[in-house]
């Protein structure tokens, strides 16, 4: 093998003494031995245990950081080092033993006794291959914190692979109040973890009886986000920590070839305004049913000329061995800090590239199976209950695995080092307990009604005065598309795209707060992860259901955290989806897409508010709604051209608190129109107009938060929607009434069943699916959905004729016999 690096960048970049030339390994391998026969301690741990080896690369760097450590005064003496490494094994050892139990055992006996057949479960199951990979790579974390004295945020994008993490907390006793209160270190209560790993119990309240998931959930010990979605660890991690503080991010080689925008870490990541992050890369090789895309390219080589590319400086580390894994941390660490110091004292970044851990492993490494397809799920080839050979073969690995009970119990007491440090638990760490303090609300410059303003300049312009009101929170904004196009230059002026090398004259710079790319994923991933601070996410509204599975990933698991009684303290993250679809009209079908806000409508809306706002004045009000709430998301669909202020600043702070109002609130009412979305509310006021102005009493009202008015489908969706009184002072039982709405009618009235009195009393109006290179009002027509179709439907509900309403042109034109353009000519005829 040929490499093209100086021997001490080799050092650095090789991943195992097998990697590296022959003269190279010689000479590393001479001077691990040198330092084992002089150091009693030093060999002692490199020793290893059952099936962690420790290579000579790996002891040559640990000798040197050790030594460095106490050194410093971090550590007393290197013994102490060692010793923490040494224990650090043998719990990763243990937790090892304890996976493979998760996945096949129903009992745990800790003095390592053979399990019989009755011992095993009937129906086994399990990431198993990804969480023994990822033991090494926690461990390593937990070993680094007590080596240095710093509880690290950690997050994980194998979500799946949470029994790692679930077996090492337990060990470890760094367990939520839900894991605490059931698992310990005995048989009894080892059995019962094991049992309830994939065990499917449902309690009485459809709530899981186990607080042990498939992935990473809101019992999991300082968790931060589920991972059921691949890709998006990646993409948030970089964003993630504020300055001073540290995050370990394990992420997925399946991932990282094929999400796009995990490889643009080190366009995000700088010294005047992140935390450290470390990127550990658990390379084993393998995606679900074949090798990944980078074992077939050529493997570890061919990804350190990729990573290169894309400015990392990658670090090749030995993913089956814990201190390999702590050692990468402190490398990728030390860079990044090195960074910092420099641009402190010089003034600018040095823009060295991100150093990035690829810790390689055979998946499923210590366990028979490993390095096969099988590793991914049951890597044994049969089930232990039922097949001998598979019996034998679970009994005698996890022989090799077993640390006896003394031996473990002294080696969790040597890295329990969390009081003596002042340090947090792993699971209290900064970014798991994060708790950010109530913003300064600044008032918005209400609009008289009448004036023509554009909602989304008037959001700019609140938003710009709510970060002027708070300095101390860091921004971020994520944008696909043209903040420009969409209103929001003066955000732009001010935060400035973030980019590697900013144009003279244009709104760049190396440290902006705005992170553009094409990458809608990527884009909102960024404002997700910055719970420290202050986010805005803009986008075109079709293009936004590309983000739905991130946004469906945080909200979900928010809410678990709410009910856990762990609820987030972050910042509420607006969505403001605008540039949509009734305003492009002009642009082809592809552009006129509603579907986010119907899927959102569909999710909890404790969870994730949808506001429709109607105006400039509504927008503000909206906005800084978002930013006094904590720990959800808000999808505000915000129109950008200039519209009539219809709002006085009472009415909209009405409407933001109640959801709903009444624009025209007759005694006598026949019927209700009911408008959702600006431009729906300008075609509702014009019938509404119309049929008053021919003696029909009809309420005219503005629906801008539909969910506010669903049933709620349990007690914490209930305390966000209306009761019943609620709702019948806005809607009375019984009356005819007619939703035009921004979105398709089907889902908007499904999400609305309890407004829905049936077909001869409710009808709906809305997007159809007509589009194409169309204006506003081709589009309303297209979809049958102009205040003419407005009245239509009204005269069914009412049983009477809407030519007695509309001219014959009129009529005509709404039946779709004559010419549309008669429909848009004319004002409101009060």
């Amino acid at each position: 093998m040929i490499y093209d690096e100086t021997p001490e960048e080799l050092v650095l970049a090789c991943g195992t003494s097998e990697e590296l030339d022959a003269p190279l390994r010689r000479r590393i391998e001479a001077e691990a031995a040198d330092r084992r026969a002089k150091h009693s301690d030093f060999a002692y741990w490199a020793t290893g245990y059952g099936a962690i080896v420790h290579d000579a690369l790996t002891q040559v760097r640990i000798h040197a950081w050790i030594d460095a450590l106490t050194g410093q005064g971090i550590l007393p003496d290197a013994a102490t080092g060692y010793r923490r490494l040494a224990a650090a094994d043998r719990v990763a050892s243990a937790a090892m033993w304890l996976v493979v139990h998760m996945t096949y055992a129903q009992t745990v006996r800790l003095d390592g006794r053979a399990l019989n057949a009755d011992d095993f479960k009937r129906h086994p199951e399990g990431h198993t291959g990804g969480s023994l990979n990822m033991v090494p790579a926690y461990a390593g974390y937990l070993a680094i914190n007590a080596l240095t004295g710093h509880t690290r945020a950690w997050l994980m994008g194998q979500g799946h692979c949470v029994a790692a993490v679930d077996a090492l907390n337990l060990l470890t006793a760094n367990m939520t109040p839900e894991h605490a209160g059931r698992y310990g270190l005995d048989d009894k209560r080892l059995s019962d973890f094991v049992g309830d790993f994939y065990s499917y119990g449902v309690s009485c309240d459809g709530y899981p009886t186990s607080p042990l998931g498939s992935h990473v959930n809101a019992f999991t010990a300082g968790s931060l986000q589920e991972g059921g979605y691949l890709g998006f660890a990646e993409l948030h991690y970089v964003h993630a920590p504020l300055p001073g503080e540290r995050l370990v991010a394990f992420l997925s080689d399946g991932a990282f070839e094929e999400q796009r925008g995990s490889d643009w870490a080190p366009r995000w990541w700088r010294p005047q305004d992140c935390g450290l992050v470390a990127p550990i890369m658990v390379l084993n090789g393998r995606r679900i049913e074949q090798r990944s895309q980078i074992a077939q390219e050529g493997g570890e080589r061919w990804l350190h000329t990729h990573l290169r590319l894309n400015g990392f400086q990658p670090i090749g580390l030995d993913g089956r061995d814990p201190a390999s894994i702590a050692w990468g941390i402190h490398a990728i660490e030390l860079r990044e800090q090195t960074r910092i110091d420099a641009c402190a004292c010089a003034g600018f970044d040095t823009s060295a590239p991100l150093r990035y851990g690829v810790a390689q492993a055979p998946k499923g490494y210590g366990f028979p199976g490993a390095g096969s397809n099988r590793a991914h799920n049951l890597p044994l080839p049969g089930n232990p209950s039922s097949d001998e050979d598979s019996r034998n073969q679970f009994n005698l690995a996890c022989k090799t695995l077993h640390v006896a009970e003394p031996e473990l119990r002294d080696a969790i007491s040597a890295l329990a080092t969390h009081r003596q440090q002042r340090r947090p638990m792993e699971r209290d760490h900064a970014l798991a307990t994060r708790q950010v303090h109530p913003p300064v609300s600044p008032g918005p410059q209400w609009r008289p009604p009448g004036e023509s303003v554009s909602p989304m300049a008037a959001l700019d312009e609140y938003f710009v005065a709510t970060l002027a009101a708070n300095p101390g929170l860091r921004v971020r904004v994520g944008n696909p598309d043209e903040l420009r196009s969409n209103r929001l230059d003066r955000t732009l002026d001010l935060l400035k795209h973030r980019v590697q090398s900013p144009e003279p004259g244009v709104a760049e710079s190396h440290t902006g707060s705005v992170i553009t790319a094409l990458n809608e994923e990527a884009v909102v991933c960024a404002a997700l992860a910055n719970k420290g601070g202050i986010n805005l996410v803009v986008t075109y509204e079709a293009f936004a259901v590309k983000m739905l599975g991130a946004l469906r990933q945080e909200l979900t698991f928010a809410r678990q955290l709410r009910h856990a009684g762990r609820a987030p303290g972050w910042l509420s993250v607006p969505i403001v989806l605008t540039s949509h679809t009734w305003e492009n009209a002009k642009n082809e079908q592809s552009h006129q897409d509603p579907t986010v806000v119907e899927a959102l409508m569909g999710e909890m809306q404790d969870s994730v508010r949808i506001i429709f706002p109607a105006d400039a004045n509504s927008a503000c009000a909206a906005l800084q709604t978002v930013y006094a709430d904590r720990g959800r998301l808000f999808a505000l669909v915000v129109p950008k051209r200039e519209l009539p202020v219809v709002l006085e600043a009472e009415q909209a702070m009405a409407l933001q608190r109640d959801g709903a109002i009444f624009l025209a609130n007759a005694v006598d009412a026949e019927i209700d129109v009911v408008a959702t979305g600006a431009y729906q509310l300008a075609a509702a006021r014009r019938a509404w107009c119309r049929l008053g102005s021919h003696g029909i009493a009809a309420n005219l009202i503005y629906l801008a938060e539909p969910g506010r008015f669903r049933t709620p489908r349990d007690e914490e969706e209930a305390e966000y929607t209306h009761d019943d009184e609620a709702v019948r002072r806005w809607f009375a039982p019984g009356r005819p009434r007619i939703f035009l709405t921004h979105t398709r009618p089907e889902p908007f009235l499904g999400a609305l069943r309890r407004l829905d009195d049936g077909p001869a009393l409710t009808a709906a109006l809305g997007y159809r699916n007509r589009g194409g290179t169309l204006d506003v009002d081709g589009l309303m027509f297209a979809n049958r959905c102009t205040w003419a179709h407005v009245l239509l439907a009204a005269a069914t509900l009412l049983k009477r004729s809407a030519g007695a309403w509309l001219t014959s042109e009129e009529y005509d034109a709404a039946l779709g016999w004559g010419a549309p353009a008669v429909l848009w000519q004319g004002a409101c005829d009060e």
